[in-house]
């Protein structure tokens, strides 16, 4: 069985904990400290781009986020904690799951390299 399917009429990857054919996405934009580099694989992407959905591996550091669309979450790996601009703190590591609403602001902080799947819609 190959590692993955993309281009069928449902697009799938097996193993995604330690998959590793990813695409270099460069580093994080809006960094606050250290520069955390991201790489990952699309698994789709509809009109518009959306729903838009992928695996998504990011390193250690922090930067400013801004979530444009509603957005799932399933962490595989590692450890961060996000803090929202209205002072909540959320802790993620392996198999948390978040979904963060259009419109969220704050920062994240990826502590251990993250691994998550995600579905922006």
């Amino acid at each position: 069985m190959s590692d993955a399917c993309l281009d069928s009429s449902a697009p799938r990857i097996y193993g995604a904990r330690g998959y590793s054919d990813l695409v270099d996405w460069g580093t994080q934009s809006d960094p606050v400290k250290g520069l955390s580099h991201s790489s990952g694989r699309l698994l789709f992407k509809g009109p518009n781009n959306s729903p838009e959905t992928g695996l998504w591996v990011c390193t250690p550091g922090t930067w400013r986020l801004s979530i444009p669309r509603d957005e799932m979450c399933h962490f595989l790996a590692g450890r961060a904690i996000y803090r929202s601009d209205d002072g909540e703190v959320i802790h993620v590591g392996p198999d948390t799951l978040v979904l963060f609403p259009a419109g969220w602001t704050g920062e994240c902080e990826v502590q251990e390299v993250l691994r998550n799947v995600y579905m922006l819609v």
